[in-house]
């Protein structure tokens, strides 16, 4: 049978030894280890003073001591250097200290030991009792209190491990909540263990209804390029290392209506016997990207076009003239040259038109504003495009009292063209082309209508739009697609605003309005 003493003593540290699995806690740990050591070592008091890598030491627990002698101990701890070894350099001094002062505050009577906290090789901190009589401690008093310094070693580490994981972990969820891209965790058996907000706004699924899911059931292709799926990779071996990574590119169905285009990347994250422990998944949206592909490739096949038809015709009309078994009437020859010129002119305004919309893209399109008479400015282009056509009448009206606007005249010019072209193209059976002015406030407005068939109403969002041409009018006319994306630039760029009339019952109105200041 073992003694009472013994027995306690063996009690208390399975106690300690259950509250440190237990318990996150620190400050009660180290409350309880203290209790504990100073009864069964008869002391009178005592502490644990902790030692922050970079930080130096304080105390981190105390024990039965007054309030007063332990403000005069803090300042002592607090100035002993934190650089080399603790084990070397530091727990000695602390001891030194500790008994210096302890001597101090009761005229040479008490007494006290210290032990130094270790935790994988690495002192942490010292552990002190205080007695209140003369003695000192025996080798047997020493051992137990270096059982209970391990035990504070072992909560100590505990805690700063619980505490370095939890950082991590916010960290972790820093990074995955403030990411972009979306980014998912799978398990072994691709269940979501993890949604982020960027996943939750491509999908339209909030983590709570997606976590615990199938993968399968949440990510849901509409449409899919060649290649693997996850569960097909998997069925065929993937991944072969951890460094294996499985792509897959298409369209996913939303919870809410439509799809959205995606490129998902999963990694493996594998265990050392090379089992599969979770898959990391991450989305991107890559809509623009494919609107960027779309947009290259309508560039090739308009621009290919619009500049096919004049060259073909330069070159027949040259090729026709330079005939050395043929004598051409001069009028021939003059009606020849000036189809060369139209078309070469309607070429350098594709080329003008393309290089404008570059510098619109790059940000870098200039304005000279002066002061610009807009009716004025709105007449004299009238009269040019009166001479181009026998089938259209027009109609410019404005009040006599037109405010003078700051504006760029060339690039307002531009718009001009662009818009009274647009109304002769669409309107090829004739009829009248009106240009109207009003001021609405603060604003001088422009429209300008036609009488032909009109702007469907699915169309006229995408007017606007770089390149865009309806299929309706890619049949009947030709153009680049550049004109009404030009004039708004123009327009907006002068911080105005242009819009498609929708109240109109026949033909199309396009109005464009300028700050009058």
């Amino acid at each position: 049978m073992l003694p009472d003493f013994r027995v306690r003593q063996r009690d208390d540290l399975l106690e300690i030894s259950r509250l440190i699995t237990e318990e996150l806690d620190l400050q009660k740990v180290l409350a309880r280890i203290l209790r504990v050591a100073t009864q069964l070592l008869a002391s009178h008091a005592g502490l644990v003073a902790l030692h922050d890598e970079g930080e130096g030491w304080r105390l981190a627990a105390t024990h039965g001591l007054n309030p007063d002698f332990t403000r005069e101990l803090e300042p002592l701890l607090s100035d002993i250097p934190a650089e080399g070894d603790p084990a070397v350099f530091a727990v000695p001094e602390v001891n030194r200290r500790l008994q210096r002062v302890t001597r101090a505050a009761s005229m040479g009577l008490l007494n006290g030991v210290g032990l130094p906290l270790l935790a994988r090789g690495e002192v942490v901190g010292v552990l002190f009792v205080f007695r209140s009589y003369e003695g000192a401690y025996s080798s047997e008093d020493r051992a137990l209190l270096q059982a209970f310094a391990s035990q504070a070693a072992i909560a100590v580490s505990n805690a700063r491990l619980y505490t370095q994981v939890n950082r991590q972990k916010q960290f972790l969820d820093v990074v995955l909540e403030s990411s972009a891209d979306g980014i998912f965790l799978l398990d072994p058996r691709h269940r979501i263990v993890r949604f982020n907000r960027a996943c939750e706004r491509l999908l339209a699924l909030p983590a709570a209804e997606a976590v615990g899911r199938a993968h399968d059931e949440v990510f849901e292709w509409a449409r899919r390029e060649p290649g693997l799926t996850l569960d097909e990779a998997e069925a065929d071996g993937w991944p072969l290392s951890a460094q294996a990574t499985l792509y897959v590119e298409g369209d996913l169905r939303r919870r809410s209506a439509g799809t959205v285009s995606v490129g998902v990347t999963y990694a493996p994250a594998l265990g050392a016997d090379g089992r599969m422990l979770s898959i990391v998944g991450s989305v991107r949206d890559i809509t623009k990207f494919r609107q960027a592909e779309e947009l290259k490739s309508t560039f090739i096949s308009i621009v290919s076009h619009e500049l096919r038809t004049p060259v073909a015709l330069i070159k027949g009309y040259v090729g026709t003239l330079r005939r050395e078994d043929a004598t051409w009437e001069p009028s021939v020859v003059r009606d020849s040259l000036a189809v060369i010129e139209d078309e070469a002119d309607h070429l350098a305004g594709l080329i003008d038109d393309l290089l404008d919309a570059s510098r619109l893209q790059a940000g870098v399109l200039g304005l000279n504003k002066s002061e610009v008479a807009l009716d004025s400015l709105a007449q004299r282009v009238v009269e040019r495009f009166r001479t181009q056509s026998g089938q259209h009448t027009f109609e410019v009206r404005f009040p006599k009292t037109y405010p003078l606007l700051q504006a760029d005249e060339q690039r307002l010019t531009q718009v001009f063209n662009n818009l009274l072209s647009n109304a002769m193209k669409y309107s090829p059976a004739g009829g009248k082309i009106r240009v109207q002015g009003s001021v609405r406030g603060e604003e001088a407005v422009v429209c300008v209508s036609d009488e032909g068939p009109g702007i469907d109403p699915q169309d006229a969002p995408h007017i606007f739009e770089r390149f865009y041409r309806s299929a309706s009018a890619a049949q009947r006319t030709q153009g680049a697609g550049l004109g009404l994306f030009l004039a708004k630039s123009v327009v907006e760029a002068h911080g105005g605003r242009i819009w498609v009339d929708p109240e109109r019952d026949r033909g199309a109105r396009i109005c464009f309005s300028l700050p009058r200041s």
